[in-house]
């Protein structure tokens, strides 16, 4: 998005808002959004990905899947999240991972098991693009990026990721179709916000590399986790996209 949106671009996260709003009252009426990916589970069970493998869309090579960690290691006013991820098909030609000095290192410390690591597909790389909470009534709370042990991707930058995020479209197709559309028009609903909570998770990570370099290999430091965050109200976040339309003339 452009550093003054369009109204073309406001439009398009409009299109957005009006998907999310769609799935989400249909989803409502099964039981909610949490309850989809569930899958009908009543019985959550702490780390456990749902729906059952995942779900990825063999096209665009989008993959995501929702699971809660136990209570005491969960965010604020959170029951559980979705992660979002990009296979290595998907990823733009051209765009290369970020290889750090230390990495070349003989001896570097292996990247330790990754607990939110997408499932199936052995061999192929990912890029983690955004994780969205969950409140205990099935509602968005909170976006957030995390560190790279979390997910066990393949790092890339801020920049690059964002080029990625246009292609994050899973398909409407069986078990869980509404819900498809749903997570794919949340990421364009918010990708602005998303841009900046990846250069601001880069900004995070190499202040915390600088400050600890002689000590722990950054992306396999457990202290740092989340490594930005925003707490978001979707409901007020399209109040804002219909004022700025109401603003702007038609093109």
């Amino acid at each position: 998005m452009s550093a003054k949106p369009t109204r073309t671009e406001w439009e398009a996260l409009a299109t957005h808002a009006r998907t999310v709003a769609e799935c989400g009252a249909a989803l409502a009426a099964t039981g909610g959004i949490v309850a989809a990916a569930l899958g009908g589970d009543t019985a959550e069970v702490d780390w456990r990905h749902y729906p059952p493998g995942d779900i990825s869309d063999p096209r665009s090579c989008a993959q995501y899947f929702y699971h809660a960690h136990p209570p005491g290691e969960r965010g604020s006013r959170e029951q559980g999240h979705f992660h979002t991820f990009l296979r290595a098909r998907g990823i733009p030609d051209g765009v290369r991972p970020l290889v750090l000095p230390e990495l070349a290192i003989a001896g570097s410390p292996a990247a330790p098991d990754a607990p939110s690591a997408p499932e199936g597909q052995d061999g192929d790389i990912w890029c983690h693009l955004i994780a969205i909470a969950m409140d205990a009534r099935g509602t968005p709370v909170r976006l957030f990026t995390t560190n790279r042990w979390v997910t066990g991707e393949t790092w890339h930058r801020a920049a690059d990721v964002t080029t990625m995020l246009d292609r994050f479209v899973v398909a409407p197709a069986a078990p869980a179709p509404l819900l498809n559309r749903w997570i794919t028009a949340m990421v364009g609903l918010y990708r602005p916000q998303i841009a900046t909570l990846l250069e601001a998770r880069d900004k995070a990570v190499m202040d915390w590399r600088r400050r600890r370099r002689a000590k722990v290999h950054v992306f396999e430091d457990r202290r740092l986790e989340v490594a930005s965050a925003l707490e978001i109200d979707v409901a007020r976040h399209v109040r804002e996209i219909e004022a700025a339309l109401a603003t702007i003339p038609a093109e």
